[in-house]
């Protein structure tokens, strides 16, 4: 079974979330998703919340649409963000990277570099973690925008162990765009299959059904890297009047 996954969504459980679980259940199965893989930030959680959390996550699954629960782990700077998943403990707020990672393995969580050109947390990238991680967003909507990370793209060519992985970070509905994670399933849509699948490098990352290897170079890439510096452009203007 083929599914299709959004990858770094955010619901009203995060403080800057303002989508429910159950609406973000019902929008992406109707846009076509099997799948949601949330990442809810860890700045109000606990391990009490995150219990309820995955409880909620659960109630407003299906049989046909599964809600995978998540945490966006930040470093004590703020700098540096891992979207974790994973039936594990809560790790706590503001974790040192290579700690967390480390602690995420021993769980046999999975773990994903989030959104490598905010604030050049690309630039805070310690080879080291690349054993430690599943991957790295090369493209991520809300911060790269209508192209993917040039400093993603060149990190994971070092490091081809990296999956390449693509993020909506959706908070709110402007920030839906047609990337997503598949995977061949030959179990149930469940969340166990699902980390097996992953931990074992399975999933694919598309844009609007291409492999996202078609925008790492060539004249797909070119374009889409033209159309994101004339939006970026568009909107300093508006922002400047």
């Amino acid at each position: 079974m083929k599914i299709r996954a959004a990858a770094h969504v955010h619901s009203d459980w995060s403080y800057d979330g303002s989508w429910p679980l159950r609406r973000i259940a019902a929008w992406f199965k109707r846009a076509g998703w099997n799948c949601v893989l949330t990442s809810e930030h860890d700045k109000t959680f606990d391990s009490a919340r995150w219990h309820s959390y995955r409880k909620a996550c659960i109630e407003n699954s299906t049989n046909n649409f599964l809600i995978v629960p998540g945490i966006e782990y930040s470093d004590p700077l703020n700098v540096v963000h891992v979207l974790v998943w994973g039936d594990i403990p809560f790790l706590g707020r503001g974790r040192k990277t290579k700690e967390l990672l480390q602690e995420v393995n021993e769980f046999q969580g999975v773990a994903v570099m989030a959104h490598p050109s905010r604030r050049q947390a690309w630039q805070q990238y310690e080879h080291c973690w690349t054993p430690l991680l599943l991957g790295m967003e090369q493209w991520n909507r809300k911060v790269d925008g209508v192209a993917p990370s040039p400093e993603a793209i060149a990190i994971i060519k070092q490091n081809p162990r990296l999956l390449p992985f693509v993020g909506l970070d959706l908070h709110r509905v402007n920030q839906f765009f047609p990337l997503s994670m598949t995977l061949e399933l030959s179990g149930g849509l469940v969340e166990d299959v699902i980390m097996d699948y992953l931990r074992e490098r399975k999933g694919r990352a598309l844009v609007g059904g291409i492999p996202i290897n078609c925008f790492s170079e060539g004249i797909l890439y070119r374009t889409v890297r033209g159309f994101e510096s004339v939006r970026q452009n568009i909107r300093k203007i508006i922002q400047s009047i």
